[in-house]
């Protein structure tokens, strides 16, 4: 009798201690199914490039399907809106960039907001470069922010609110107080087309469209919006150096999840990206489309966001850019 007691006590204890720990094993077991990337931007653009660069590398890691979705539109806010109101469990992942934290104040309606959001990791980052045709006659960029005091310039992005409009926003208008018009494109490549056929004589583009026609000379580089000069183009000053601002300003990819995932699948998610940047033949990919990697921990990304939305804000409103 004592036996037959004592076994049913120890089944009944495991059966509540197997209960206590599934939610805790479910986590730990991230993940179980495909995991969808969700793409803010149509396909060939930094953010897919790089989502297909760590997601080839996460499916050999987890060992489960992990699939790239585009999901372009909005300057990137469609997918983020779609990716706020996703399940909070890892299995739904926003790839965007730097425009998630622009959209915040350039946007009347983002239709997210970022408390929506935790950033998992800041995969990858470039800087912003201001490049000059081939014909150009200025040398450097203080000889460009001369001329543009008594003769007229004009300057093309990717499209207006991009971080490089943005940087040479700034960097003309702030700093060195000159006015040279903006000329939108409707992308990096035909901005890039016109400054090397000389159809403008200045671009602001990020440095992973450029870097490889500065190398081969079709165009100039004049200045990049680092910290410090890029070891791509080691020739290119900072706009610091050139006495333009000490703000670092630079086109990033990062991989967002709802804001009420568990803790241990963000942190999952963050430490396996992280391992995967460390590999030499994902920073040679990396370098190849003149991007550097990040990553850091989840509470480093979540913080550089922040920092992020509150800088480019303060830039749009002192500019007085308004994209209705």
């Amino acid at each position: 009798m004592t036996a037959h007691v004592s076994t049913r006590v120890t089944a009944a204890a495991l059966g509540f201690a197997a209960l206590c720990l599934t939610p805790a094993t479910a986590q730990e077991a991230f993940p179980t199914q495909a995991v969808r990337l969700q793409v803010a931007f149509a396909p060939g653009g930094p953010a897919d490039i790089i989502a297909r660069i760590i997601g080839q590398k996460l499916n050999e890691r987890w060992n489960q399907t992990v699939v790239v979705e585009n999901r372009g539109g909005a300057g990137g806010n469609i997918a983020a809106a779609a990716a706020a109101k996703a399940d909070p469990n890892g299995y739904t992942i926003l790839v965007s960039t730097s425009a998630f934290a622009v959209n915040q104040t350039l946007s009347k309606t983002p239709g997210y907001a970022p408390e929506d959001f935790r950033a998992a990791v800041i995969v990858a980052t470039t800087p912003n470069l201001i490049i000059g045709a081939p014909t150009l006659k200025e040398k450097t960029l203080k000889d460009v922010i001369e001329t543009a005091k008594k003769d007229k310039l004009t300057y093309g992005t990717a499209g207006a609110g991009t971080t490089p409009h943005l940087s040479a926003e700034r960097i003309f208008k702030v700093e060195a107080k000159v006015d040279i018009p903006h000329a939108p494109f409707t992308g990096a490549g035909p901005a890039m087309q016109a400054v090397v056929g000389s159809h403008i004589p200045l671009a602001s583009v990020a440095m992973s469209a450029a870097v490889q026609n500065v190398k081969s000379g079709q165009v100039k580089g004049l200045a990049v919006t680092s910290k410090e000069r890029v070891p791509a183009l080691p020739d290119v000053p900072t706009a610091r150096e050139l006495g333009l601002g000490n703000d670092e300003d630079s086109t990033w990819v990062a991989f967002f999840v709802p804001a009420k995932i568990p803790d241990s699948v963000i942190n999952k998610i963050n430490a396996d990206v992280n391992a995967i940047l460390k590999d030499k033949g994902v920073q040679e990919q990396l370098d190849k489309i003149g991007f550097m990697p990040v990553g850091g921990s989840q509470t480093d990304a979540d913080g550089y966001v922040r920092a992020e939305i509150k800088k480019w804000g303060d830039i749009i409103r002192k500019i007085g850019l308004e994209i209705k």
